[in-house]
C-alpha cells in the first residue's frame, strides 16, 4: 500500500491539473483523425490500446521503472536513451517539454541534491522525471506506472473529444475499456528492462511525423 502522503503526491503529480501542459499534445492523434485512421469510439480504443501494449506508452512505462530504480549517476544515461528512441521530432518535443514543465512544477517537493561529482541531466524526458521524483518520495514504481499510463490514456481521450471524434460519454466508455490494458501493461513492465523498449505501432509513429506539416492543427504534436 502506498502511504497516504505518497499517494497524495502521486495524485497531484499525475493529475490533469498539474501544469505540464499535457493538454497541448495529441501524440500524433490529430493527424490520425485528419487522415481518417480513427473514426469512432472503437477505433480510438484500439489506437490507444495498441500504444499501451505495443508502442510508445509501453516504452515510457519501462523507462519510468528504470529511472525509479536507477542510481543518480545512471539517470543521465536513461535520459539519453529515452530521447534516442523517440519516434519523431514531435514525440521528442512532447516528452522534453512535459518533462521540463514537470520538473519546474514539482520543485515544490524538495529532493536532495545529487552527491558531489554527480551532475543532474540538463534535459529530462517526461517518464524519467516522473520516475526519479517518485523514487525520491518513496512512491512505489508500480503505482507510479499505473498513474502514468492512466494519465496517458486520459490525455489521448481528451484530445479525441476536442477533435470531435466522440463525446464525453463515449470518452468515459473508452477509459473504462482501457482499464484492463493499463493493469496488464503495468504488470508486464515490472519484468522488463531498457532492452525491451521499442514500438510496433507504425501508423502512430508515421502519424506523429506527418503531424509536423499538417496545415491546420490544434495541438503541438
Amino acid at each position: 500500500m502506498v502511504e497516504d502522503s505518497a499517494l497524495l503526491r502521486l495524485l497531484t503529480w499525475l493529475s490533469p491539473a498539474f501544469p505540464t501542459g499535457g493538454f497541448a499534445y495529441s501524440h500524433g492523434l490529430e493527424w490520425a483523425a485528419e487522415a481518417g485512421d480513427i473514426r469512432d469510439e472503437a477505433g480510438l480504443c484500439g489506437w490507444i490500446g495498441d500504444l499501451l501494449r505495443f508502442g510508445s506508452a509501453r516504452s515510457d512505462a519501462i523507462i519510468l521503472r528504470a529511472a525509479h530504480r536507477a542510481a543518480p549517476c545512471d539517470v543521465a544515461g536513461i535520459c539519453d536513451f529515452a530521447l534516442a528512441i523517440a519516434g519523431s521530432a514531435e514525440r521528442r518535443l512532447e516528452s522534453l517539454a512535459q518533462g521540463a514543465a514537470f520538473r519546474a512544477a514539482s520543485s515544490a517537493w524538495v529532493v536532495a541534491a545529487p552527491a558531489d561529482g554527480q551532475a543532474e541531466p540538463e534535459i529530462w524526458p517526461y517518464p524519467v522525471a516522473v520516475g526519479v521524483l517518485a523514487a525520491a518520495h518513496h512512491v512505489p514504481a508500480h503505482d507510479a506506472v499505473l498513474a502514468y499510463l492512466h494519465g496517458f490514456a486520459s490525455a489521448q481521450i481528451s484530445a479525441a473529444m476536442r477533435l470531435g471524434l466522440l463525446g464525453q460519454a463515449g470518452g468515459m466508455r473508452v477509459q473504462h475499456d482501457l482499464e484492463a490494458v493499463i493493469l496488464q501493461v503495468a504488470d508486464e513492465t515490472d519484468r522488463l528492462g531498457l532492452d525491451d523498449c521499442g514500438s510496433a505501432c507504425l501508423m502512430a509513429d508515421i502519424a506523429s511525423m506527418r503531424h509536423e506539416t499538417q496545415y491546420t492543427r490544434l495541438f503541438r504534436t
